[in-house]
Formats: C-alpha cells, structure tokens, sequence
C-alpha cells in the first residue's frame, strides 16, 4: 500500500475509527444504491413570473397530484383529492378558508391528518429514514417521525398511534402540524431543482423568485444570458447595468430595482425629466400590464427609458472599440447617424430614423458621454455594486450556477452550442485564443466568475468586458444569434431590421448525429439514455412546433413561462420530471391567481407527455450520486482491509 493511500485511509479512520463502524456503513451505503432514485425537477424561462412559479415549484408540475392518486385512487372523490392538493400547495391559506367553512374542525384534523400521513409515507419511501429525518421541521420531527414509522394497523400501536394525533389537537397545533406535514410532502416529492436559465427580466418579480431558490434544499441553475446580465451589473459593468435598467424600463418594472432592490433611480429620473422633458418620447413606449403597472408613471418612465437607451449605446460602442477581438464593429450605429436628414446606415443601407430628438448626442464623439450622462453613470454603478440584496443574490447564482451542467447523464444549458452551417463546432476567439464547443463554455465561464471575485484590475476587467459578451454577442453559447437589434427596434420601421438570424444549432438540432456529437463532446457519448435539456427559444406550440427533438434526445422546455411570449407559444410553459421511471414532459396553461386555486381548488392544467420510460426502475445505483457512493464503498474496504492486515491500529 503507497504511503499517499494510507494517509488518506488513516485519516478516513477519524470518521471510522472501528471495523464495526466501518462496516455499518458499507452495509448503509449499499443499501442505498438499491432505492429508487430521487425525482428531479426542470424549469427554464422564468422572467420574473413569480406567481406561476411558485404554482408550479408547489404542485411539482403534477407530481403531488400523482401521489394522491397512487395512495386513494377511486376511495376519495375527485373533490377530495383537489381538496388535498389545494391543501399541500398553500397550507396555510387553505387552512383560514377551512376554519371559516368547518363545523367539526377537531374531525377534519383528525381525517386530514391521517391522509396527509399516508402521502407523505408514499413520498418518503424512496428514502432512507436518516434523509427523512433530517428533512423533519424541528418542532415536530419527533411527532412526524413517530406518525410515519408507526403501525396503526397493529392492535400494540393503534392507541399510541391515536394518542399522538388526539394529543396535537388537543393542545391546539394541529392547524402546525398540517402545514409542516404539506411542507415535508413538497420536500419529499421533488429531490432536486434545475433551473436552466432566465430568472430576470420581463416579468415583475425575480427578487421573490431568487428569495425562493435560496431557501430551496436543492437546486443548481444553468445561467441564461438575462441572468448573466444581471451579474454583470452587479459585477459593476456600466453596459450591463445600462441594459438592466433599459429592459425594466420598457416591461414597466423599474419598481423591481426601486422596491425590490432598494436601488436608487432618482439621479437617471432627474436627468431624464431636465434632459427630455419636452420630449413625448413616443418611440420608447412601454409594454406593461395594465393589472400591474400605475399609468400615471408611464410619463416620466418613457423619458427614464429613452434617457438609459442613449446611455446604453453609448457605453456599448465604447466597450466595442475596447475589444475589437468581440467582432461587433457592425454595431456601431451612432455614428451611422444623419440627423439633418433623419437617416441611419445599417450594413450598407440607408433608412429614416423614427426619432432624431438625441440632445446630449455629439456628432464628433458619439459614443462619448456627456457630463451629466457620466455622472448618473457613475452613481447608477455605485447603486448596483454596494446593493446588499442584489449581490446576496447574485453570488447565489455564482455558487449554485454555471454556464452547463452535466448531471445523472443529462446535459443541461440554456441557449445553444455554436455550430458552423457544415455542423462543425464554431470557434471562437477569446483574448486571443481560439476555443469550440465544451471548452468555450468553460473560459468564458471562467471569465464570468473572474469579472466577479478577481482582485487583479486587468483580469477583473477582461471578465466585465466577458459578462457583457455573453449577453449579446453572436458567440455566446447562451445567445446564440447574430445580433441584438435593439438600436433599430427603437429607431428603424422597416421590420426586416430588426431579425436576429439564429445560430445553426438551431436548424441542426434537428439532425441525431449532431446530438450525438454535443453529447460526445461533453463526456455522454457511452450513456444510452442520455438527453440534452435546453431552454432560451421559446417552442411555438401552437404553429406544431415540438419540444422534443431527434426521439427524445433534445428537449427544449421554453414553453413562454413568460406572458410576454404566451401569444407566440400557445401555453405558459414546459417543465420537466425526472423521476424512477423516466421522463415527464409537462406543457402548462397560465395560471390565474393563488386566490382562485385555494378558493376553487382550480390547478394549471397541463398536458402530460411521456417522453422516456425505463425498461426498469431507475435507482441511486444508476445516479451520479451513487458513483460517488461507490467509490466511498471502496475506500472503506480498503479501510477495513487495512485494519484487519493491521496496517493500521482501530481506535476504541
């Protein structure tokens, strides 16, 4: 045995200083590799819809459902099963309604109770007792943990078993002890969280969303490029946080800054009122809901949204001629400006400008900012970097994040692997150096965390300038089009303007052998049942698109989460389940409010799709958790080995 192995078996002894303790947990461990795998959950394209987001994080897209059907099937009413699920997605709400309504609370308790138990010993046993337990809220895991290992049916246990129950209500927690079993229930039936990307924009609320995955017990998140572009402004980019006042600015949230983030907007709204307050900014209209949106605001938020637009361009070119090596001189507008004429030059054509009112423009510079445009820029980038919430935030992202993920022979990204039109990889060059498919995403990944945590200026610099890139260039994996065309949505009316042709990946995609090679590329090339799981381009359902590409090994699970896209796609999202069995695919209706669904008991109807089965049932031993407790096997034999030749002593 090599001196480096038996150091790192005696310090494995630490944790097993005996043959018996070691023992234990080989027999512990291989036993586990025998359970069902843990069901994983898959959501992408948020956008800030948190209402239809925590419905779907509640219900498990369906799986709840599908637990109360496995334990009563025909013995509770089709009401009754609402009623429960309603019970186990909002608790607490469900239970003022019940309190209101219920005459004989003490026999709902006991009834609600004993049904409640059953779901969750269905949800827990695919467990070990020791995950369970240590899933148990701590003012009643002695209760729960009694309630679920006890035998009712047994004549010994059934009076102790009802005295448990009796003796809650008794004491006046039962209503606590309901909503800790729903609580444990949503725990239990989805083991892990995925979010593939797109958290921010669009929609009103990401900060809610983002307090919600930080409380969640498991979850890792695909960066999308909206999401990279809020740690870009957090990171202290002036581009990016240009752009993340912009599109707030244009979906009616600037609230989500001001309330949400606590992020003073004042010096951009006082500038843009002394700036362009004469100006009906009819150009930078807004698209926000009516439901949600106080109209009397829309005024000054249209200057605010023309004001940061300016900016944005601004700051953008100059990033451009920074970083020449990015290849987006073609998006350098400004000084393709006429404004004696009202024209514009894009890509060798000329078109009239819908707006030519630009009083802080200077034809000589373009692209430099005026005195009073520095300074809101200046105060803007102190707002964002010393924002406490914010940067809590965005090192969750950091932590739990990253541009790809690899995990139980899926592949997980947000947008696209750059492909050429002959469906070899793209290569592109970054700070002189050319890099394709996996290995791209890893340097640019590295850069995004360097533009974040670096405490060398040129180093940290470079990753700014990459956090930027990834938003918008045409060789962002997370982007994956040719251009951003912001400049002529705003100014241009000729619609040809404003295409943004995709990557060929999206074209490709179509073909198995190059989703064969994007698996081969990222090391799943030996796993039979290997799956790519994509988000970013919303699937237009309506039009016969299909998510589900080349028999299943590419799902794109964009389904228009966001309102804002729900006209184009026909539903409100895709989300997937992964569980023992296979693969789930769920397409969702909107969701109509939290107030409906406890009132009425109303759920998003979705559509089911089985999209693969397992010849067997899936367990750890099949996860990459269970490789892990493999080799944990291995080392405590060669521990137990090693005791017994006595090349090393057990301590008693």
């Amino acid at each position: 045995m090599e001196t480096g192995e038996i150091r790192y078996l005696k310090s494995l002894a630490k944790q097993y200083p005996t043959i018996p303790l070691a023992a234990t947990e080989i027999i512990n461990l291989q036993a586990i590799l025998s359970l069902p795998k843990g069901t994983e959950h898959f959501i992408t394209d948020i956008h800030g819809e948190y209402d239809q987001f925590r419905h779907i994080m509640k219900n498990g897209s369906g799986a709840i459902k599908r637990k109360i059907e496995e334990e009563f099937s025909n013995s509770l009413s089709i009401a009754e099963k609402k009623g429960m699920a309603t019970l186990i997605y909002y608790p607490k709400l469900k239970l003022k309604q019940v309190l209101k309504q219920e005459e004989n609370m003490e026999d709902w308790y006991k009834v609600t109770l004993y049904r409640l138990i059953r779901v969750c010993k269905n949800a827990s046993s695919k467990y070990t007792r020791s995950k369970v337990r240590k899933a148990l809220p701590k003012d009643f895991a002695y209760v729960i943990e009694e309630l679920l290992t006890g035998r009712p049916d047994v004549s010994d246990q059934e009076a102790y078993y009802n005295e448990i129950i009796n003796s809650v209500i008794r004491t006046g927690r039962a209503g606590e002890l309901v909503v800790a079993f729903c609580n444990l229930i949503r725990r239990l039936v989805v083991d892990h969280l995925h979010v593939v990307g797109d958290i921010y924009d669009r929609g009103p609320y990401p900060n809610l969303i983002m307090d919600t995955l930080m409380k969640h017990h498991s979850v890792d998140i695909q960066w999308g490029n909206h999401d990279v572009l809020w740690m870009g402004a957090a990171a202290g980019n002036p581009a990016c946080i240009a752009n993340v006042i912009r599109i707030s600015a244009k979906y009616g949230n600037l609230n989500t800054l001001e309330d949400g983030y606590g992020i003073n907007l004042i010096p951009l709204a006082k500038f843009a009122l002394t700036t362009y307050g004469q100006d009906p900014c009819e150009v930078f209209h807004l698209d926000y809901r009516e439901e949600e949106y106080d109209v009397k605001d829309a005024a000054l938020d249209q200057k605010m949204h023309k004001a940061i637009a300016m900016i944005q361009f601004k700051l953008e070119g100059q990033l451009i001629h920074r970083r020449p090596e990015f290849q987006m001189e073609h998006r350098l507008l400004l000084d393709k400006m006429d404004l004696e004429k009202g024209t514009v030059e894009v890509e060798g054509k000329t078109y009239p400008l819908k707006d030519t009112s630009f009083p802080t423009f200077d034809k000589e510079h373009p692209y430099q900012l005026s005195p009073e445009e520095a300074e809101v820029v200046e105060r803007l980038v102190t707002a964002f970097v010393n924002c406490g919430k914010l940067q809590e935030h965005v090192r969750f992202l950091y932590t739990k994040g990253s541009l790809y993920k690899v995990y139980n022979g899926n592949l997980l990204y947000h947008g696209c692997v750059p492909f050429n039109e002959d469906g070899s990889f793209k290569k592109v060059r970054v700070f002189g150096q050319a890099y394709s498919g996996r290995e791209l995403y890893d340097v640019l990944e590295n850069y995004a965390r360097k533009g974040y945590y670096s405490i060398d200026p040129e180093e940290k610099q470079k990753g700014l300038d990459i956090l930027w890139f990834i938003w918008k260039n045409a060789n962002s994996p997370v982007f994956g089009k040719s251009k951003m065309t912001t400049f002529e949505r705003y100014f241009i009316a000729d619609k040809e303007t404003h295409k943004e042709p995709k990557n060929p990946y999206y074209r490709l995609l179509e073909q198995e052998e190059i989703v064969n090679k994007i698996l081969e590329e990222f090391g799943l090339s030996q796993q039979e049942d290997a799956h790519i799981i994509n988000g970013h381009v919303p699937v237009e359902t309506k039009r016969g698109e299909s998510p589900v590409k080349c028999g299943g090994k590419l799902l794109i699970i964009d389904g228009g989460f966001s309102k804002a896209y729900q006209s184009k796609t026909g539903i409100a999202g895709y989300t997937l389940i992964y569980n023992s069995y296979g693969l789930l695919l769920a397409a969702h209706e909107p969701f109509e409010s939290v107030e409906k669904a406890v009132q009425d008991g109303s759920d998003i109807h979705s559509h089911m799709m089985l999209v693969h089965h397992s010849n067997r049932r899936i367990t750890v031993s099949d996860t990459d958790i269970g490789e892990e407790i493999r080799e944990n096997i291995e080392d405590l034999e060669k521990l137990l080995r090693a005791y017994r030749e006595g090349t090393i002593v057990e301590r008693q």
